[in-house]
């Protein structure tokens, strides 16, 4: 039998959609939050840039950082063509919404006093101008990511958590060194197709998402995932014990649970709500 969602038939479209179920004894129906609605697009543009600086606070608590490598964008919605990223020098548990940089799509800087990662625009810009419904992208050399890159392979679906990524990554399978070529960021772009993530071979992770949070959550749970999965391999190389797959069609079901763009967005919210109150709030400044 296909499995099916009954305890959320009742629930709203929002609430099903991220699987929260929402309802008091006296009927009344309770709420998940989501991405707000905002009432001028500099309104919204304020939005995304205190999310990317969050995004950089809760990557550097999670070792996401090593020297000046890495970088995570997050599209302006006034200027679509325009991006805005992480200053190269500064570290990211150090980056507030003032230090953040806009670039154009010829990597001018257009507000900012700092230079760019010029692998960071070369990436973001082709990425950007790929996908339209990509509204932000993370990369960074973590350590789980870096080590399963090595084997140019897409993940095992062995794991409820690797379903977020089923039949949506993908896998760069060749290293041309530092990515300083903007024909080197269209590849893949083009590898990474409408995926939400890609294995970059002998290099790391980067994902995408339409919202600043849901590419950092998919970040850090690909990363996990890679953990999981080298931990698996390690483990049955040594017992001889056969991996457990998951079928596509749990699989598929699974995936509309864990991961859809509302979804990612939800679970990255207790990750700010963290970082804000760790930091009394800092990084908004």
């Amino acid at each position: 039998m296909a499995p099916s969602a009954t305890t959320l038939h009742s629930e709203s479209a929002n609430n099903a959609t991220v699987g929260a179920l929402g309802k008091t004894k006296s009927g009344k129906q309770l709420r998940i939050r989501s991405y707000p609605k905002f009432n001028t697009l500099e309104d919204e543009r304020l939005y995304r840039k205190q999310h990317l600086a969050a995004a950089f606070r809760v990557f550097a608590e999670r070792g996401f950082d090593e020297g000046v490598a890495g970088h995570i964008s997050v599209r302006d919605p006034v200027e679509t063509d325009h991006f805005w990223l992480n200053p190269l020098s500064m570290h990211f548990s150090q980056i507030k919404v003032s230090d953040l940089i806009l670039v154009n799509e010829d990597g001018d800087v257009v507000i900012g006093d700092e230079p760019i990662n010029a692998a960071a625009f070369a990436i973001h810009s082709e990425i950007h101008k790929a996908r339209p419904d990509v509204h932000a992208a993370c990369h960074a050399h973590s350590v789980h990511g870096k080590a399963w890159s090595v084997f140019g392979k897409e993940l095992d679906m062995i794991t409820q958590d690797s379903l977020r990524f089923y039949k949506n990554h993908a896998v760069y399978p060749q290293f041309g060194g530092v990515v300083l070529d903007r024909e080197e960021g269209a590849r893949i772009a083009s590898h990474l197709g409408d995926g939400k993530a890609i294995i970059l071979q002998n290099h790391g992770l980067l994902t995408v998402g339409a919202t600043v949070d849901a590419a950092a959550f998919w970040f850090m749970s690909l990363d996990k995932t890679c953990h999981a999965q080298l931990l698996v391999d390690a483990a049955a190389h040594g017992s001889g014990l056969t991996k457990t797959f998951i079928p596509d069609e749990e699989a598929h079901f699974s995936y509309q649970q864990v991961g859809t763009p509302e979804k990612g967005w939800l679970a990255f919210q207790p990750y700010y709500d963290e970082i804000l109150a760790k930091t009394g709030g800092s990084f908004l400044k």
